[in-house]
């Protein structure tokens, strides 16, 4: 689709080789496929890149692969989505290589974006069915409802600073925004994890059209989570390290 619909997706990768081919499938099982999809290899020494470029070659929809070789989630984003307005898109969605979307997600997020206003969508994330049980997804479901609620009530977040729209609970792994607002807001900050809250701020001071769509839904793997604890993971969120465990958890 071209002009005011085009949508793109872009899914930032690095040493993704063993999930992100799921991620791929649940893409491809997208009940609205009418979309352009971008993997954006971060410097990758193993096949993320080879296995994206052997789905393009089937894929239900135009398949283009990037390589960003300075490191850094914001750096493959911020490199994508730039890359993608340049060639016409208009709507931009976000996930990454370690997630499903699950099949109304496309539908959703276009849906959200829908009506000519420039806007941001912040979809709803729950926890990867193949890596929990319900107890684990139950407790995932809690943890984002308290971070949603830290992030709301964080003095340094309140709308006197500055800022048009209310603080939402925001994950770049589940996101739509149009292209124009993207660019007002100056993109995504180009460094490591995290970035997620650092773009919503950016955003909130351009605009107060933030939106929750719930029918855009991601399943996330929580092996961060897994692997810092709830305690390490807060610490990361905050920008202020993993305690000493690294920062890739993988």
């Amino acid at each position: 689709m071209s002009g005011q619909d085009a949508l793109w997706v872009i899914v930032p990768a690095h040493q993704e080789e063993a999930r992100i081919a799921d991620t791929l499938d649940a893409l491809a099982a997208q009940q609205d496929g009418d979309f352009t999809l971008l993997v954006v290899d971060n410097g990758s020494s193993d096949r993320t890149g080879a296995i994206a470029r052997d789905f393009a070659r089937s894929a239900p929809f135009p398949v283009e692969v990037l390589d960003e070789p300075e490191k850094g989630v914001g750096c493959a984003v911020d490199t994508g989505f730039r890359y993608a307005i340049g060639r016409g898109a208009t709507l931009l969605a976000r996930t990454d290589a370690d997630c499903l979307p699950r099949p109304g997600w496309t539908a959703a997020a276009r849906s959200a974006l829908g009506g000519g206003a420039e806007r941001m969508v912040c979809g709803r994330i729950v926890a990867r069915r193949d890596e929990h049980g319900r107890i684990g997804r139950g407790g995932f479901a809690v943890l984002v409802s308290l971070a949603a609620l830290f992030g709301r009530l964080r003095p340094a977040h309140a709308r006197r600073n500055g800022y048009r729209a209310p603080y939402r609970m925001h994950a770049g792994n589940n996101m739509a925004i149009t292209a124009d607002l993207y660019l007002a807001a100056g993109g995504m900050p180009r460094r490591p994890s995290p970035t997620d809250r650092l773009f919503l701020n950016r955003v909130r001071r351009q605009t107060d059209e933030i939106v929750r769509a719930r029918a855009m839904v991601v399943e996330n793997s929580t092996r961060r989570l897994r692997a810092y604890g709830i305690r390490g993971t807060a610490r990361w969120y905050l920008d202020r390290g993993s305690g000493g465990r690294g920062d890739d958890p993988r």
